[in-house]
């Protein structure tokens, strides 16, 4: 062959083989339109999971849980009730309290006597009786076994029943108002009797609790109706 038409031939295919390598290499490094497109998407749909993820958590986050001071709060408060309170030697007025109990959905509980009264205790026309001893001695305490509540924690409302001896309240009651602190509770005194008031007695156990805020009592017979009593709670500033 003439090397005049060798030369070109020569450089015609190494320019060939360059523009052939040169697009080889482009190839590698080009990515498919359609692969640009689904990348492009998966990418927004992550940053829009994220986004929407945050703008719900913030929107339905829980309440942080209260801290002890509102816990105790609010079990101080759902635990504050009503409370009939009496102390019954013959059972008159125990049945007013369960009455009283009954209207108001109150608790129930009866202050006993660590020495039982005897009906021979209870002789009016002897001056040698216990009763009649404990009545004429303002000091007197009679004792009254182990009361089973927090009183001064979780009621609010008490309601406080006894009978009336010889025109006042049993010393009994004395023992019992003295025993507890009636801070912050209102206190409702009931007494029941054959035909006396109730006399100075709500006063004077008032004195002697010396806490609480006491309102005037009231005296019921033992036939005395629920609706009756509902009637004369509903009229109480409570």
């Amino acid at each position: 062959m003439n090397k005049k038409k060798i030369i070109p031939v020569i450089l015609s295919t190494m320019l060939l083989i360059t523009s052939l390598t040169g697009c080889g290499g482009n190839d590698k490094n080009i990515v498919p339109e359609s692969t640009v497109k689904e990348d492009s998407v998966i990418e927004s749909t992550i940053s829009e999971s994220v986004t929407e993820s945050g703008s719900d958590e913030a929107v339905s986050k829980t309440p942080e849980s209260p801290t002890t001071e509102t816990t105790e709060n609010i079990s101080e408060k759902d635990t504050a009730r009503t409370l009939v309170i009496y102390f019954s030697a013959t059972g008159t007025t125990k049945g007013v309290a369960e009455k009283i109990a009954s209207v108001t959905g109150a608790d129930l509980y009866e202050i006993v006597p660590k020495e039982t009264y005897t009906d021979a205790d209870l002789n009016y026309n002897d001056s040698g009786t216990r009763a009649t001893r404990e009545q004429n001695d303002p000091d007197a305490r009679p004792e009254f076994e182990t009361i089973d509540l927090d009183i001064e924690n979780n009621y609010s409302t008490v309601f406080l029943g006894y009978p009336i001896w010889w025109g006042q309240e049993p010393r009994i009651m004395d023992t019992f108002v003295e025993s507890y602190d009636f801070s912050g509770i209102t206190v409702i005194p009931f007494c029941t009797s054959g035909s006396s008031g109730i006399g100075n007695s709500g006063r004077n156990l008032s004195e002697k609790a010396g806490s609480g805020r006491w309102l005037d009592g009231n005296r019921f017979s033992g036939s005395v109706s629920e609706d009756d009593l509902k009637s004369w709670i509903l009229g109480l500033a409570i």
